[in-house]
């Protein structure tokens, strides 16, 4: 069969699908955050400082505006707290990768795809009548940032991951009796992805190949004759850089219940709903001169036109995506000279089961990746030693389990199930004006991954050790 012919036959379907598989891959792809996942708890110095137990039910933390509307009832006044905590995280792989057809691909570990980055937030509350409370946040619920060395040997998995979801907040509470509470939150959230990736050109081309030897298009002499000039025309190495942006607005909501059991003992619980997205994106690919010149020769040029059109050019791109629904169950007891509190939250990650692509290119399929993650558990333990009337020690403990597993891991989320070792201080400088404290490290189980897939079937195996730190501090005021 003449080679024009296979390149009509043949050039649609892989060619597209990789770039499909590319961007799908890099639009909304979740990476590693300080929760499970992507998902960020950092909103509150002081409730840091016990390992986020007791969150809703502590106490004098305005972050319950975001965290649990209906515990607003306990801030009798007017309040204003600012937030920020420094998330610095680590993240070294180990292993070794290959192509689709076994040849080992160079590169070296990635070095630390950590980075160190701020998380503020900011809230507002008051009391508008005996019974009703009101306050607004802007808070960072989801979020990451990892980047590995350019030619490392993941290069085709990923290079550069960053996500954010910034959320702003509008809370309202009411007291049905003097001992309960109930409270909403209408939530406006923008979720905005960057992310970059190599494409590995060599096995696009065998790709192309073996696809037409597979469907009969050409025979195997032929195949074999076309794999020799891939591999002197477009030779390993010949890679290219795959660049995709994307953001959405969504809206979503939460409910809160607070009881206060007794003088020295509340429970609360907190639901907030999933947000869907449909993020828009670009893609923006840098081509090698090899291939640039393969696809401006005249001829493949004419048959990629007659295909619907030309591969690995700018591009938009849709997906929908989904911030999953969380429940929190938090408990608090008080006495004279300490408080000890219980978180226990529940986060839906297996809403994120697959994500398909659709393309302004009317040249690209759809495309569809699977994830199948797994729900969550958050537990925590924590509490409050009074030294005097203005100094506050904290500490606590917490384990939260991962929705990713070895079968499915990739190293765009080198997460795994991770534990929490908390402390804070807090220190109240009059009746109006406080400040809190709180440090948090991460102990991170070793994520373990037996083949993540890339687009061009390129095969990573390996492990990567991860590891976290958090400080973050806060002033409160009231008015």
């Amino acid at each position: 069969m003449p080679n024009s012919l296979f390149f009509k036959r043949a050039a649609r379907p892989l060619a597209f699908a990789a770039l499909s598989l590319a961007v799908a891959g890099a639009l909304v792809a979740p990476q590693r955050a300080e929760a499970s996942a992507f998902q960020l708890k950092e909103n509150s110095a002081k409730s840091m400082g016990r390992a986020y137990a007791g969150s809703a039910t502590a106490g004098g933390d305005v972050s319950v505006v975001v965290n649990n509307p209906a515990a607003m009832t306990d801030l009798k006044g007017t309040y204003f707290q600012a937030d920020v905590t420094a998330i610095n995280f680590g993240t070294k792989f180990s292993g070794s990768a290959h192509d689709a057809l076994g040849r080992p691909i160079s590169g070296g570990n990635g070095g630390d795809a950590g980075t160190t980055m701020p998380v503020p937030a900011l809230f507002f509350a008051t009391q508008v009548s005996d019974r009703v409370h009101i306050g607004a946040g802007f808070s960072v619920p989801f979020g990451f940032l990892t980047e590995y060395d350019r030619n490392w040997v993941g290069r085709y998995n990923g290079i550069k991951s960053k996500f954010e979801s910034l959320d702003g907040t509008l809370s309202a509470s009411f007291d049905v009796t003097d001992n309960f509470a109930v409270g909403a939150s209408f939530i406006a959230q923008r979720t905005s992805a960057e992310l970059t990736s190599a494409i590995n050109f060599n096995s696009v081309g065998l790709g192309l190949v073996q696809q037409a030897a597979q469907a009969g298009a050409i025979s195997p002499a032929q195949a074999a004759a076309l794999g020799q000039q891939v591999g002197l025309v477009v030779p390993p190495g010949s890679d290219g850089l795959a660049r995709i942006k994307g953001d959405d607005w969504g809206y979503g909501w939460q409910l809160g219940g607070y009881w206060k059991l007794t003088p020295n003992d509340r429970i609360a619980f907190n639901y907030r709903a999933k947000i869907d997205h449909k993020l828009e994106g670009t893609g923006n690919f840098t081509v090698p001169t090899n291939v640039q010149a393969l696809l401006a020769n005249p001829t493949v040029a004419a048959l990629l036109a007659g295909a619907g059109g030309v591969p690995f050019t700018h591009t938009t791109g849709t997906a929908d995506f989904t911030t999953p629904a969380t429940a929190t169950a938090s408990v608090w007891h008080q006495d004279e000279k300490f408080g000890i509190g219980f978180d226990l939250a529940w986060t839906k990650w297996d809403v994120f089961k697959q994500l398909r692509v659709n393309y302004g290119n009317p040249a690209q399929p759809p495309s569809v990746e699977n994830y199948s993650w797994r729900n969550t558990w958050y537990a925590a333990v924590g509490g409050d030693y009074y030294v005097n009337d203005k100094l506050t020690l904290r500490a606590g403990v917490s384990v939260d389990t991962t929705p990713t597993y070895a079968a499915t891991r990739s190293p765009r989320v080198p997460d795994s199930t991770r534990k929490f070792l908390s402390f804070g201080v807090g220190y109240k400088a009059s009746e109006h004006f406080e400040i809190n404290a709180g440090y948090t490290h991460i102990f991170v189980n070793e994520a373990h991954m037996n083949g993540a897939i890339s687009a061009t079937n390129d095969v990573l195996t390996g492990s990567s050790d991860d590891y976290g730190n958090l400080l973050s501090l806060s002033a409160q005021y009231k008015f």
